[in-house]
């Protein structure tokens, strides 16, 4: 069985008010409506790093492989997209708490196959960026919060949503 990884306990919040020192994002430079093209440009670059003969090997025991970051940033995808829903359909929704660290050890990310995480990759990010997409002008900022009681609006849910994805494409160096 792979080495669990130390679970990441940061609060990364604070990415919406300074750049990310690791891979550079800054959540100002964000316009809403550029979400969903930067979610789709992104899988280009998870398909080629999910392509590497390397993909499921980790550079070193304690950190994730291509796999188990792409795995990771699908289930990123999903999660977000249905955070979205939530905030526009209901008023300040209270998310479900989810253990990123627990999901990666039930679902066994460092088992999957690369070729069936890009494409499920793929299409999750496609329905979330679809979603973005479809946010009505007057909606960005609808509020929702976090099960640790951090507060979002839609707009600030895709700049953080979308901080993941590129910080993890920074990760797996793609």
């Amino acid at each position: 069985m792979t080495t669990p990884i130390e679970p990441d306990t940061k609060d990364w919040t604070w990415v919406l008010e300074r750049p990310c020192p690791e891979c550079g994002f800054l959540a100002a430079d964000v316009e809403p409506a550029g979400i969903p093209a930067a979610l789709r440009a992104s899988v280009p670059r998870w398909t080629d790093a999910l392509a590497r003969p390397d993909a499921r090997e980790r550079p070193e025991p304690s950190t994730w492989s291509v796999v188990e970051y792409a795995a990771h940033t699908r289930d990123v995808h999903r999660i977000f997209g249905e955070r979205l829903r939530l905030i526009l359909e209901e008023d300040d929704p209270l998310f479900a708490n989810w253990d990123q660290d627990a999901t990666a050890v039930e679902e066994r990310y460092d088992l999957q196959d690369p070729a069936v995480v890009a494409v499920e990759l793929a299409q999750a990010a496609e329905e979330a960026a679809a979603r973005f997409a479809a946010v009505p002008d007057d909606a960005w900022e609808r509020p929702g919060r976090r099960s640790n009681g951090s507060r979002f609006t839609a707009r600030t849910l895709g700049e953080y949503y979308l901080h993941d994805v590129v910080h993890h494409l920074h990760d797996v160096h793609a």
